[in-house]
């Protein structure tokens, strides 16, 4: 019997001349993000972030670099997605149109110095419906990704707006894997001290994005998309028996055909919630085949040691051979058409 690769879904890489060229070319609107970014996560954050950023950075940017700290965690594969500070979610349609291309470019660089452990991600222009199947055929097509890489919303456009779906026909044409990763929550201000804009709002900011595709009617029209969670879907599972009782009794949250819980079967999630409990929450609620090993692959908030969480965990040996590995392979084997 064949035994599947350990397989990490959730890794990230930085572009640093992409970001050099963005700010070349927009040096105002990149100056304006960075003040939206310090007034989200405060001060006391930034201080913070900057150094434990430049620490990785070789993690982040050499392929060398990333395959040793995979072989010391135990990973076999890994599926890389951009640093989400490459979203640019501000950035007009020209200049997103030409990042989210040259990004895709760039990971699909990375990926090929060692094909046999790194499957890339790229990227799409969310806040440019317009633009965005154009952008998933050139990751897919012309660059030979697996997928995408998308945050929880991107300027006025969430998930469950109706110009995306265009998007969503393709993705599931394409058997495209759409990498749910938030970046930046929406409650700004509120959360700008004790870390709370990555604590509070990623979670906050992955259970209100699958909240859309749920209540939307998404998976109920394209049922075979391939949805993958960052952070174990946030809040949702965790609360996901409200969102039941609100479909049973409000007519205004009767948008999708079956109640919510029934959905979250039918999307994947990592397994980046930092405590076993969560972990065994999350496999209750979606299921042992839904759920896929993530670390967030090298940022502190990520996990240090993503298989031996999964290996604490105690689980029975099936699900735990589906969640570091099988799953994630089946996911690519669909992709393929095998």
């Amino acid at each position: 019997m064949s035994v599947s690769p350990v397989t990490d879904v959730h890794a990230h890489v930085l572009l640093p001349t992409l970001h050099a060229e963005v700010e070349r070319r927009a040096p105002g609107e990149v100056a304006e993000a960075a003040l939206l970014d310090l007034k989200r996560n405060g001060a006391a954050s930034q201080v913070v972030s900057g150094p434990m950023v430049g620490a990785r950075i070789p993690k982040l940017t050499s392929v060398e670099v990333r395959l040793n700290a995979m072989d010391a965690q135990g990973v076999d594969r890994q599926w890389v997605s951009a640093s989400p500070n490459h979203f640019y979610p501000w950035a007009d349609k020209k200049l997103s149109v030409w990042a989210v291309t040259e990004a895709n470019r760039l990971v699909a660089e990375h990926v090929a110095n060692a094909p046999g452990r790194l499957t890339g991600l790229g990227l799409v222009p969310l806040q440019h419906p317009s633009r965005i199947v154009e952008c998933l055929d050139d990751a897919m097509i012309g660059k030979r990704l697996a997928g995408v890489e998308i945050s929880s919303f991107a300027g006025d456009v969430d998930l469950s707006d109706e110009r995306l779906e265009p998007f969503w026909a393709r993705a599931e044409e394409l058997n495209a894997i759409i990498f749910l990763h938030p970046f930046g929550c929406s409650l700004d201000e509120r959360l700008d001290r004790y870390y709370l804009a990555n604590t509070v709002g990623q979670p906050a900011e992955n259970a209100v994005a699958l909240s859309h595709l749920i209540f939307a009617g998404v998976l109920d029209r394209h049922p075979r998309l391939v949805i993958v969670a960052a952070h174990g879907g946030g809040y949702l599972p965790t609360a996901i028996g409200r969102s039941d009782h609100a479909w049973r009794v409000r007519p205004d949250a009767h948008g999708c055909a079956h109640e919510p819980s029934s959905y979250l079967r039918k999307i994947w999630f990592d397994t980046v919630v930092h405590d076993h409990v969560g972990l065994r929450h999350l496999l209750e609620a979606a299921g042992s085949s839904q759920v896929v090993l993530g670390s967030d692959f090298p940022f502190d908030m990520g996990l240090d040691d993503p298989v031996g969480f999964v290996h604490g965990a105690e689980l029975p040996d099936d699900i735990e051979t589906a969640i570091l590995g099988a799953n994630a392979d089946e996911l690519l084997r669909r992709r393929n058409g095998s």
